[in-house]
This record gives C-alpha cells, structure tokens and sequence, in this order.
C-alpha cells in the first residue's frame, strides 16, 4: 500500500478532534477562520503531491510515508530547536471523481493506522511545512481494512484509535483511546466538508489553495486523507520523540477488544513477543535520526 500512496495525493484534516489543537499549541494559528460551526475542522492540508509543478512547493514532491520508521533529518540542531510529536489518527483512502477540474465526490476505499507527525515548528507560515520534512516523516500501516460503507452504524462505528511511546522497553499510552466516531466531522458530513475544501480553500494563513496543486497534479483519481488527530494523554503532551522510541498507532476493533487488551499487545510486542490481535491496524515506527 506504502509504494501505491506515491500515485496519490495526501491530505490532512486540522483540528477534527476537540481540544487537540488547544493542546499542540495551534488554535492560536485558526483563531480568525471562519467555520460553518464551532466544532467544525479548521483546515485541509497537503502531506504529498505526486507530480512536479511550479505552483507546488517543492517538498511536497518528496514522498513522506514509511510503514516502519520515523527518521529525524540530519540537522545539527534539530534536536535543540524542534520538538516531534506523535499524531494518531485514522486515515482512510478514497476514490476521487472528477468532472473536469472540479471535484464531485469522494468514495472510501479503504483505512488504516495513521501517523501525521508533526514539528512543532514556531513561526512556519502553512501548517504543511510542519508535516513533511523528507522520507520517513509520516506514517500508514500495511494493513489495510475494507471500507465498503462510511455512514453511522457501518464498520467505523466499532473501531477505536490508540496510540503508544514504546521507550526503553515500556509502553506509555500517548494520545486518548478514542473511539472513530467521535471526531468532529465523519462520514457524509466529513465528505462533504472535504470535497468543499479540496475545491474551494483559499491560500490564506496556515491553509493553501489544494485545489490549484491537484488540478496541476493531473487530479488524481486516488486520494489520501488522515482525518485528525486524537487528543494527548498527559504523557503525550509534555513528552516528544526521541531517536530509540517506537511510536505506534494501533485503530482497532473495540467490540472484539479492549483498552487493557491494547496496551497488552503493545508491552507484550515491546518485549519480543510475536502477537498480534485480528481485523486491527497496527502501525509500529520506529524512531530514528
């Protein structure tokens, strides 16, 4: 799935889950966008943009996303001026139809584990130069699960998101277990959202014009969106990546499992243990510089 995401555009939806944005130190950057509601998503933001062309910004066109590692850029003072953090997310992807250069609707195809790393990086203009600073940046899992139906009641409505530092042998939950269907904006409401975005954001304050970069990127016929970060555990918020960590985003079935079954998985793989818990995501990265 890693090496098909490089045919597609990939996106990332801000502020989807209330109170993250409060906690990653951002809501100051959307305090002057206009939203349909209060809890409605800020912003949609690019990731990757498969084809080459002046009007997109060159690091887009590196691919970001790895199944099994995170690496730091090679930057002396990276380390002293940046800080890293975990973002669990679900990302789905989904078939785009065009007519012309206007984008029509959106069918999911299918969803996964997701990792939108970010930098919390003071004073960067747009909220992608955040998210993509080279290979391994960004993360999906290898396995895939089926989407045949995005609507309440359908399969999502049974999956949770967790997420976990595994450091120096211990597993430390880092963002809240939270169920899929308590995000802002899902399903119709959420497509609808997107396909207003993808064509209709302005390149104003942290957000970009989407639509120009997939018009001049050939309008891909797949696209790829991580719908939102989780909230932080206490651990989450105050700790960030170091090079040695494994950083895991785990969406999983909560009729079949539970949070304790989770975290078990995790402390038990930490610990060599070949597990594995069925009709789960399991994104498992480790951190490197």
């Amino acid at each position: 799935m890693i090496e098909d995401m490089k045919k597609m555009a990939c996106f990332g939806v801000a502020g989807n889950f209330t109170g993250h944005l409060e906690q990653a130190g951002e809501a100051k950057d959307f305090a002057n966008f206009a939203v349909v509601t209060p809890d409605a998503p800020k912003a949609l933001f690019p990731t990757y943009i498969p084809e080459k062309n002046p009007s997109i910004p060159d690091f887009l066109n590196t691919f970001p996303f790895s199944s099994e590692k995170i690496v730091f850029p090679n930057e002396a003072d990276f380390f002293k001026n940046q800080k890293v953090q975990l973002e669990s997310e679900c990302g789905i992807i989904f078939k785009a139809e065009w007519q012309e250069d206007t984008l029509v609707s959106l069918s999911p195809l299918c969803f996964a584990a997701s990792n939108d790393v970010s930098i919390r990086r003071e004073g960067a203009k747009k909220i992608s130069e955040k998210k993509n600073w080279g290979p391994c940046s960004k993360g999906f899992a290898k396995d895939t699960i089926e989407l045949s139906s995005f609507s309440a009641g359908g399969i999502l409505d049974h999956y949770n998101i967790a997420s976990f530092i595994v450091r120096d042998g211990k597993a430390y939950a880092y963002g809240e277990d939270s169920p899929v269907k308590t995000y802002s904006y899902m399903y119709e409401k959420l497509t609808d959202w997107l396909i207003d975005k993808f064509n209709n954001q302005k390149d104003t304050g942290p957000a970009e014009n989407i639509h120009e970069y997939l018009v001049k990127s050939g309008k891909p016929p797949l696209l790829f969106v991580s719908i939102g970060a989780t909230r932080y555990t206490e651990f989450g918020q105050t700790n960030f990546l170091r090079s040695g960590d494994a950083a895991v985003v785990i969406v999983y079935p909560s009729d079949k499992y539970s949070q304790s079954d989770v975290e078990q998985y995790v402390q038990s793989r930490a610990c060599g243990a070949k597990t594995e818990l069925l009709a789960t995501s399991v994104l498992w990265q480790d951190v490197s510089c």
